[in-house]
């Protein structure tokens, strides 16, 4: 049960929709433990420290942070290399920028004011729905992300469907002729406007016909588990082995260290650095819950200093 990938998700999540269609994709088992769409996440907090974006999955007494990292695990667990980003063509990897920094953030912009409202009163209620602009609100507080405003947002979400139509013209998926990460990190925002909208894709017949086939992969095999069994997982695992680690100047292997991202929800995890490639940060965490847990993040996108 250890080696089976424990995903900490909420169902309207886009980033966590990217994930669990790769598990789709590979027909993958894995274990699922819903969370609150906001912080406090009590099944959550305690494992990261503090970490305040989400999917966050989980292996043993390992915690992975941010979906690039996810990603590179669950193609490891799955041995599908097209999961693999760093495997992503050029031309590919430009539409899976685009979709997951501007376009992510023009597709709650680009939905009508009144109409994304009545979305999170459907999902949340009047008293969630305020909570949850409250906090989407304070996300960006320090951060480097600066979402387009009012028309910007269609546009930027139409140029990415336009540059999508060119590029699916004479291939059925974004990569070729196989589904790959690059077609679920570019669907995922696309999802977010459809589900926020509340109304079918308006895009050429090929980008059209991509997000019917994006859709039907499916989630694989999940499986819900409490709390419960997360944490004990956690308390009776020990981490797995370090990778060697690249030299840095500025933080030594061992010291105290905080860990955040730079975009948004830049909320810092503390920790000692246990390790850091060339791709990602690994900071342990001794804990008196669960004992030794080692926290992984992706070097892109996040700050790492001194404590």
């Amino acid at each position: 049960m250890t080696d089976t990938i424990i995903l900490h998700h909420y169902e309207a999540s886009p980033y966590a929709e990217k994930i669990r269609l790769m598990f789709g994709l590979t027909n993958a088992h894995w274990h699922s433990l819903l969370s609150p769409v906001q912080p406090p996440r009590p099944s959550l907090d305690p494992l990261t420290g503090g970490y305040r974006r989400i999917p966050v999955a989980q292996l043993g007494a390992d915690i992975f942070c941010d979906t690039a990292i996810i990603a590179r695990e669950v193609a490891m667990a799955t041995r599908c290399q097209a999961l693999d980003p760093t495997r992503v063509d050029p031309a590919s990897a430009v539409l899976m920028k685009q979709a997951e920094q501007e376009t992510f953030f023009a597709a709650i912009g680009a939905v009508k004011p009144l109409r994304l409202l009545g979305t999170m009163i459907r999902q949340f209620g009047p008293i969630g729905t305020y909570r949850f602009a409250k906090d989407r609100a304070g996300l960006l507080k320090g951060g480097t992300a600066r979402p387009p405003k009012g028309s910007q947002s269609q546009a930027v979400l139409d140029s990415l469907v336009t540059a999508l139509e060119i590029k699916l013209s004479g291939q059925l998926w974004v990569g070729g002729d196989a589904a790959s990460v690059a077609d679920f990190a570019i669907y995922h925002p696309l999802w977010l406007y459809v589900s926020c909208n509340r109304r079918p894709l308006k895009a050429g017949i090929h980008v059209i016909d991509w997000y019917h086939r994006v859709s039907e992969i499916g989630h694989g095999r999940r499986e819900e588990i409490t709390q419960d069994v997360a944490f004990s997982l956690a308390r009776n695992s020990e981490p797995r082995s370090l990778p060697d680690s690249v030299q840095n100047k500025t933080v030594k292997i061992g010291g105290l260290v905080e860990v955040a991202p730079s975009d948004y929800g830049v909320l810092p995890v503390t920790g000692n650095l246990a390790a850091m490639t060339e791709e990602r940060i690994i900071i342990a965490r001794k804990t008196t819950e669960f004992g030794n847990l080692n926290v992984h993040f992706p070097r892109e996108g996040y700050t790492l200093a001194p404590k």
